[in-house]
């Protein structure tokens, strides 16, 4: 039990908020929905308690990849997260189908709400506590990638180093940015109803919630599928291309592979050396390269191994140095 008490504290903590918070949110919609039969309130509802649903998971599963290797599972758990954040849009993908379906019924055979103000405080609840939720998970995108912001600035910068995010961190910053954006459709779909007439706003408010949960569902289930086959970094094997390069002993590099373990890197290496070298000056060479790769953001895992300088050149991958990384 202390084991997985120890795990469960290296979750990630912007998972854990998000649940919690649209746990609540969920919660505080479907009352809504029970007492006003708002249809958008009800795209709500199931948005929110699927992404309570999906957080809790990912939480979960990003606790567990923390879990050190074993004798029968050499590489570690790291892949653990992917596998989970698969198992959580499924949950999404099916609560999207719901709500828009819900959507269409509505906008085939509109119905009256009733409890105007009712839908909006519970909606404006929703969009301030969401939002809050997006600028932690933007926050912590931005201290993964080494950046610092303030304020509204953390926002866009999130958006421009998305790609160095963790799993799970993704997974709450995308489905927070569409939470946001859906209640804001309800709250404008629901005035829109009141106001003028128009019953379907509320449908077509529900249906296009729907489709953009869709699109977290495509994007995050193509993410993880390649996390769990094991997809290489392309930045970071440029970047460690170089810092293997800038060691004035290796002559080439035959094989450098820089996987994604969840939230981990795992870097394999195979360099060429002078033959005339001494097995203690080689491993010299290699203590000190294990240092500085190992020292580099994410990177958990370096096995280096060399052969003699054949003379011929095999590594011709190295591109300019990434910006983010020198």
């Amino acid at each position: 039990m202390g084991d997985l008490w120890s795990l469960l504290k290296q979750g990630n903590k912007p998972s854990l908020l998000a649940a919690f918070v649209n746990l609540f949110l969920g919660v505080l919609k479907g009352v809504a929905f029970f007492f006003t039969g708002n249809i958008a309130m009800f795209a709500e509802m199931m948005h929110s308690l699927g992404d309570s649903a999906n957080q809790f998971f990912v939480f979960i599963g990003s606790a567990l990849s923390k879990k050190a290797p074993t004798p029968k599972f050499p590489t570690g758990f790291g892949r653990v997260v992917n596998l989970v954040c698969l198992g959580a849009v499924i949950i999404v993908g099916i609560l999207s189908y719901e709500t828009i379906k819900e959507g269409w019924h509505q906008i085939m055979h509109p119905t009256t709400s009733s409890g105007l103000w009712i839908s909006l405080s519970v909606l404006a609840i929703g969009i301030i506590l969401e939002s809050i939720v997006l600028m932690k998970a933007a926050k912590e995108i931005l201290h993964d990638s080494g950046i610092t912001a303030n304020g509204l600035t953390a926002l866009p910068k999130a958006f421009a180093h998305l790609n160095r995010a963790k799993p799970a961190t993704k997974l709450v910053f995308m489905e927070d940015l569409v939470a946001t954006l859906g209640g804001m459709l309800a709250f404008i779909a629901v005035l829109m109803a009141h106001f003028t007439g128009f019953l379907q706003a509320e449908g077509i408010a529900s249906v296009m919630i729907g489709l953009m949960m869709f699109y977290v569902v495509g994007v995050v289930f193509l993410e993880n599928a390649r996390g769990v086959i094991g997809e290489t970094d392309e930045e970071m094997l440029n970047h460690i291309a170089y810092l293997v390069w800038d060691d004035s002993n290796i002559r080439d590099i035959k094989k450098l592979e820089v996987i994604k373990e969840g939230e981990f890197l795992h870097v394999e290496c195979l360099a060429e050396v002078d033959p005339t070298l001494s097995f203690a000056y080689v491993d010299d060479i290699r203590d000190h390269l294990m240092d500085i790769l190992l020292a580099q953001k994410s990177v958990s895992k370096v096995t280096i191994a060399f052969d003699e300088d054949d003379g011929v050149t095999n590594w011709n991958h190295v591109g300019e140095r990434p910006d983010a990384l020198k």
